[in-house]
């Protein structure tokens, strides 16, 4: 008997079909006959009103209590915030091992207690508690602040007392609480620690029973004014006995947005640290591992094209390979010596280590740049004259005449690169020196990496921006500060440096700050940018 060879598309096409139908029915009905939160997280349990109508008057002595997943959160899950410990704090492997296992902890439910010890013991197994803090301290907080529910914080904020219960390892949210939203106690799972140094990946005892625990401790007969819930994690249904009024936290369908904006926000994030830009949901980790290779070699085009093709044709090679790079305001012709003997000093905002190297592009010639220590990467990739500076402010400043008497002049007074749209105070020594300044306002975009760290291995940042799939660089002269602006104008070098950190920052929409170099290696690095002797840029 011969197979018909046409019949093979049909039992294809069938098996397919009878696939996509049992997909559906165990969509449908759910595993373990676990509840879908969906409808209820859409449509709220109409015995418990929503948080969008609850009354913020007079709960100045009252006491609230919640959870932070779900109720505070915007994300029904947990596995992002695991996934930043991981990757941030355990590196790549240790993060495609937690996305290897997301399959089973999807089936056993994302907020369910097998599955919460699946991702933490991944999360956590050998990871050192110094490595934990610093997330806590320096990443966390960041993506906490974007997914933060709006109105949820509004009624948390109102509380006077606030108690928040969680089922995830206190490490992760007990700095955020505290700091940024003034929660009084914080009560979450508790891992076990080995020599005081490293994590097990265990938690003592079960995350049910240690939730009704301190519920009962914290509370006994007594109950709480006020209770914030969530239908979309089932541990939050423990809050209910201890609470006098229970209020829903859910999407609104209104047109009312539940996120919580930047002006909002309960103190401003000016600083923080790690690679990721983007929240790390399953399908975007996936996609970034898939694409690693791709971006390995991105970088590798970019970075040569930049020291061997001349300027004019490296604007082709980043604009096929995906690099998006703008330039405004620029004067032509724009020659050395065009100023009158002395050499002009291009003022430039510090966004990333390439800041010097696009104002090259830009003017497509070669303008020296003073910097603070520099990598060995870094110092290879340039195509133009580093300079270091010490730091003396006497010796910098030598150096820096020097350089203006033979030719332009290219530096960034922050100091440092800040990522979100803030100016750090500028240092006012370039004012001392420089008769023609030329504000040069950059800024960037990325999508996937960021360039920049200040705990991290600092010899990977030009690497890992142009490993963006599309990153973007926008590079904005200003044009010539006029003579009555400057120190021939009889300002002072502290006013010249404040009237230039302003003009910058109204160019590019952002907002001025007195922080400085120092005040963010303190909290992003514990230091005060001093690594064995050496200053860190």
């Amino acid at each position: 008997m011969v197979f018909p060879r046409s019949a093979v598309p049909k039992i294809l096409l069938h098996w397919l079909l009878t696939c996509y139908r049992a997909a559906r029915r165990v969509r449908s009905y759910g595993f373990l006959h676990k509840i879908n939160p969906s409808n209820l997280y859409q449509d709220p349990n109409p015995l418990y009103a929503s948080v969008t109508k609850c009354s913020l008057e007079g709960r100045g002595a009252q006491t609230l209590l919640c959870d932070i997943q779900g109720s505070l959160l915007g994300s029904k899950s947990p596995f992002p915030y695991f996934m930043l410990v991981a990757f941030e704090g355990g590196g790549l492997l240790r993060a495609l091992l937690l996305l290897l296992c997301y399959p089973v902890v999807r089936a056993l439910g994302q907020n369910g207690e097998a599955s919460l010890k699946i991702m933490t013991f991944f999360t956590f197994f050998g990871l050192r508690k110094k490595d934990m803090e610093l997330v806590a301290r320096t990443v966390l907080p960041k993506f906490y602040l974007e997914t933060l529910h709006f109105q949820a914080y509004e009624l948390l904020a109102s509380n006077g007392r606030k108690v928040v219960i969680t089922s995830l390892p206190r490490v992760m949210v007990d700095s955020f609480l505290k700091e940024y939203l003034c929660v009084n106690k914080v009560v979450g799972a508790e891992l076990q620690v080995v020599k005081d140094c490293y994590f097990t990946g265990l938690i003592s005892g079960s995350y049910l029973s240690n939730k009704q625990k301190a519920l009962k401790d914290l509370f006994g007969e007594a109950k709480a004014d006020v209770g914030l819930v969530s239908f979309s994690n089932p541990n939050d249904h423990l809050f209910i006995p201890y609470c006098k009024e229970v209020y829903v936290v859910a999407k609104c369908s209104c047109g009312v947005s539940s996120t919580m904006p930047r002006e909002k926000y309960p103190k401003p994030l000016i600083f923080h640290d790690g690679r990721l830009a983007s929240f790390p949901t399953p399908s975007s980790v996936l996609s970034l591992y898939l694409f690693l290779p791709i971006g390995l070699i991105l970088a590798f085009i970019r970075i040569t094209s930049g020291l061997i093709l001349p300027y004019k044709f490296q604007y082709a090679v980043v604009a096929i390979t995906g690099m998006r790079y703008r330039v405004d305001g620029l004067r032509r012709p724009s020659v050395p010596g065009a100023n009158g003997g002395k050499g002009a000093l291009y003022v430039c905002t510090h966004r990333t280590l390439l800041d010097p190297v696009m104002l090259n592009a830009a003017l497509q010639r070669s303008v020296p740049a003073v910097t603070y220590s520099l990598s060995w990467t870094s110092e290879i990739i340039a195509p133009m004259r580093t300079v270091k500076l010490t730091r003396d402010r006497e010796r910098d400043a030598g150096i820096m005449r020097g350089l203006l008497e033979v030719g332009d002049l290219a530096v960034c007074p922050e100091g440092t690169t800040c990522r979100e749209p803030y100016l750090l105070r500028f240092s006012p020594l370039f004012a001392e020196l420089a008769d023609v300044i030329e504000p040069v306002a950059m800024d960037v975009a990325v999508g996937t990496f960021y360039g920049t760290t200040a705990s991290g291995h600092k010899w990977l940042d030009p690497v890992v921006f142009m490993m963006n799939p599309m990153p973007g660089y926008r590079v904005k002269f200003l044009g010539r500060v006029a003579e009555e602006m400057t120190r021939a104008g009889g300002r002072s070098a502290a006013e010249v440096a404040n009237l230039i950190q302003r003009q910058l920052a109204d160019a590019l929409g952002f907002e001025c700050t007195g922080l400085t170099r120092k005040d963010k290696y303190l909290m992003l690095a514990g230091n005060a940018g001093v690594v064995g002797g050496e200053r860190k840029q």
